[in-house]
């Protein structure tokens, strides 16, 4: 009796910390100082990114990312897109969000556009130095609906 209940005390710890890093997630990616400089080439000022050491440790692992696609007409039907934090009224190219909001998606299957939240986990790779993409890239990446 004893040893079912330390498991299923155990499942349980699992699933909530689970739970609380997906929810967090987008709070700890948010640790990122952002400078800006003027780029000879492209003749603009482009950004540069500083991760804290919290995000660097999950460039290359996999996480899960709760947001909205943004709705960008030329994207839809394939199987790369944007993920934001924030509804699309909100998000970094709409509203008055910052950068570490949105992150790149290229996805395992088509995925075809929704106004609903949507659920991504795949491979993080940070970009601090490509200003032609976004700083949070997502690769093989699997889409469900949000359990919101």
């Amino acid at each position: 009796m004893r040893k079912g209940l330390i498991f299923i005390l155990f499942v349980l710890s699992i699933s909530s910390a689970s739970i609380a890093q997906e929810q967090n997630m987008w709070k700890t990616l948010s640790n990122v100082t952002v400078e800006k400089s003027f780029d000879e080439i492209l003749s603009i000022d482009v950004e540069h990114y500083d991760f804290a050491s919290q995000v660097k440790a999950l460039n290359g692992k996999k996480i899960s990312l709760e947001g909205w696609i943004i709705p960008l007409d030329e994207l839809r039907g394939e199987n790369y897109f944007v993920l934001s934090s924030l509804p699309f009224a909100n998000c970094f190219f709409c509203g008055g969000a910052g950068p570490e909001t949105v992150a790149e998606v290229f996805s395992k299957k088509e995925v075809k556009y929704t106004e609903k939240k949507i659920k991504v986990t795949g491979v993080l790779t940070l970009n601090s130095d490509d200003p032609l993409r976004l700083m949070y890239i997502l690769n093989d990446v699997e889409v469900e609906e949000a359990k919101d």
